[in-house]
C-alpha cells in the first residue's frame, strides 16, 4: 500500500509540473499587472487529458491516506 502512494504521489508531481501555468507571469499578480488571469480559458486537447489526470491522481491519492490512517 506504501509503495503504491509512492507511485502516485510521484505521477502526481510529474503531471502537476507538466501542467502549463493559468497565469504567466506570476509577478504580474503580485504587481497587480494587467493580465487576463479571471479571463475565462476553456481547456482542450491534451490540457483538459492533463487536468482530468491530475484530478484523478489527486482523488486516489486523498483515498489511499485516508484508508491507510484508518488501519
Amino acid at each position: 500500500m506504501q509503495t503504491l502512494l509512492l507511485i502516485i504521489s510521484i505521477l502526481l508531481i510529474v503531471i502537476v509540473l507538466l501542467q502549463s501555468g493559468k497565469a504567466e507571469g506570476a509577478s504580474q499578480i503580485i504587481s497587480g499587472g494587467n493580465s487576463d488571469l479571471f479571463s475565462k480559458r476553456k481547456e482542450r486537447g491534451s490540457e483538459l487529458v492533463i487536468s482530468r489526470v491530475t484530478m484523478g491522481l489527486g482523488i486516489v491519492f486523498f483515498l489511499i491516506c485516508l484508508v491507510m490512517s484508518f488501519m
